[in-house]
Parts: structure tokens; sequence; C-alpha cells
């Protein structure tokens, strides 16, 4: 897994990119070889104004499967991270998942 950290607009400290290193390696280790670049984009939509805008984006490439992308936006920065962490560890298994299923002929059970 090779992690591209990008921000925006936000003091990007060691601690936060520590952080959201270690929070995608909880999400995301278990695939392993199975995924390609990670790219996390971190801003903060309103600059000074304040408010609900911390945004953090995470995009993985699934190798057998394409690209994952998911975003969150919320006033904690660290917050945004997490659920963005928890989301596309989701949806890369869910991706997977699917790749299986197709590889396998079996058909899903879902109506």
């Amino acid at each position: 897994m090779e992690l591209d950290v990008r921000v925006r607009d936000v003091d990007l400290t060691e601690a936060i990119k520590d952080y959201i290193e270690r929070r995608l390696r909880f999400s995301l280790g278990r695939f392993g070889n199975q995924l390609g670049k990670v790219s996390v984009r971190v801003s903060d939509l309103n600059g000074p104004r304040g408010g609900v805008d911390k945004s953090c984006r995470i995009s993985v490439e699934v190798l057998p499967a394409g690209t994952v992308l998911t975003e969150d936006v919320s006033e904690d920065l660290f917050a945004a991270i997490d659920r963005a962490a928890e989301r596309i560890g989701r949806s890369c298994s869910r991706k997977l998942e699917r790749v299986r299923e197709l590889r396998t002929g079996r058909e899903s059970i879902r109506i």
C-alpha cells in the first residue's frame, strides 16, 4: 500500500500525518497486496471562517477491480478522518467480495 497524503488550507503536522497512516493501516491492512496507491486529501473548505468544513477524501486503487473513493466532512478533522477511513475499509471489502463472486461464478443471495 503506497500512501500519498496532501493537504490544502490545513496545517499538516507530523501527528496528523501519523494519525492518518495509523487509521488507514487499521482499516485497510487486512487487504494486503490487493491495494495499490492510497491517496488522502485533507482540506479546510471554508478557510478561517469556521463551521462544519474539514474534509477528508480517500481514494484507493483496488488492483483487480478499479478505484474506490469516499469523503467525509466534519467540524473536527480527526472525526472526518475516522469516518472516511472506516467507510473506505467497508467499500474495499464490498468491492473485493464482488470480484470474488464474479470469479467463482456464484450468484448473490441478495435480491
